[in-house]
């Protein structure tokens, strides 16, 4: 199979992940750079589940929606950020077919799953700020499994169908997707097939995900501040913003990123890529600390933790 010849996609068995077009010494930065950035990936996010899961204070709603948003931060990144530290070191820089299938698969089953959390998310601070007194009624850990599981739900069917009609794909003329994970926009400038299905279906299925999510988290936000401009103490209305900060926080990151890469032209790859390392690696870098140094509940969990630490050593 040439890169010059035309091979429909069952006879393709592998990818090339092009990365980025940068001098071969810069490799090794880069190298270290995403060794970095993950290293605090996986220290921030599996150390805020511990945390979680071991304080019984924080046995609450809102912790326990944080907790499932650092195990999403976690597998997602992990998905894409080895891979990529693997082929700053290796000359072929190839992915199996089946390899770019599950990679491709996981990460928009997963980042898919954080917009709709995000968005249960803001509804759990309306509840918490507007409804207090109907707090633990309302969000019951009926409703909150519910809702962590729908998340998860349609993740998974956004995935199936983006994944499914992608690799149906016929692919010729070169097997190098310029990128350094498998995406769908990469793999469609490979396609020598008709892409105005694909393109309506990804278009339908984004509206469908991001307008929604955003219509959600826009609405709870303005029932929060007008109820938190009625609290007529200064302290109480710094009290009740601060519990949503973090939040808001993680949500302009993520879908600043996330416009931020569909907005920009599909004729400059540079550029895509770049965007792309806000949501894969910046995103789930930057929440556990957003969490971590905005959060008085999980600074003390995070200060007793560290203490009987200390007692045992």
């Amino acid at each position: 199979m040439g890169d010059r010849g035309t091979s429909n996609y069952s006879d393709v068995t592998d990818f090339i992940l092009v990365g980025f077009r940068v001098h071969p010494e810069l490799h090794i930065l880069l190298f270290l750079l995403f060794l970095l950035v993950y290293a605090m990936i996986l220290l921030g996010n599996v150390g805020l589940m511990v945390i979680i899961i071991t304080d019984p204070w924080l046995n609450t709603p809102m912790y326990f929606f944080l907790g499932n948003l650092s195990f999403i931060d976690l597998v997602y990144s992990s998905v894409i950020a080895p891979k990529a530290m693997i082929n700053f070191w290796s000359v072929s820089k190839s992915i199996s077919f089946a390899g770019c299938v599950t990679q491709l698969f996981l990460f928009t089953l997963f980042i898919v799953t954080e917009g709709f959390l995000l968005a249960v998310m803001a509804y759990d601070r309306f509840i918490a700020i507007c409804n207090p007194l109907l707090y633990t009624v309302q969000m019951s850990t009926c409703l909150c499994v519910q809702l962590v599981a729908g998340s998860y739900f349609f993740g998974c069917i956004s995935s199936i169908l983006q994944t499914s009609m992608t690799f149906t794909l016929s692919f010729c003329a070169s097997r190098d997707i310029d990128h350094f994970y498998c995406d769908t926009r990469p793999l469609q400038r490979l396609s020598c097939s008709d892409l105005s299905i694909l393109r309506m279906v990804s278009f339908t299925l984004s509206g469908l995900i991001i307008f929604p999510t955003i219509i959600i988290i826009v609405i709870s936000y303005l029932y929060i501040v007008s109820t938190v401009l009625k609290i007529p103490s200064t302290e109480g209305r710094k009290k009740a913003f601060s519990t949503c900060s973090s939040h808001l926080g993680v949500v302009s990151v993520l879908y600043g990123a996330v416009f931020f890469m569909y907005l920009t032209p599909d004729t400059f790859p540079e550029l895509s890529k770049v965007a792309s390392l806000c949501y894969t690696l910046l995103t789930p870098m930057l929440n556990p600390l957003i969490y971590s140094l905005r959060n008085k509940d999980v600074k003390e969990a995070l200060k007793k933790h560290l203490e009987k630490k200390s007692i045992i050593l």
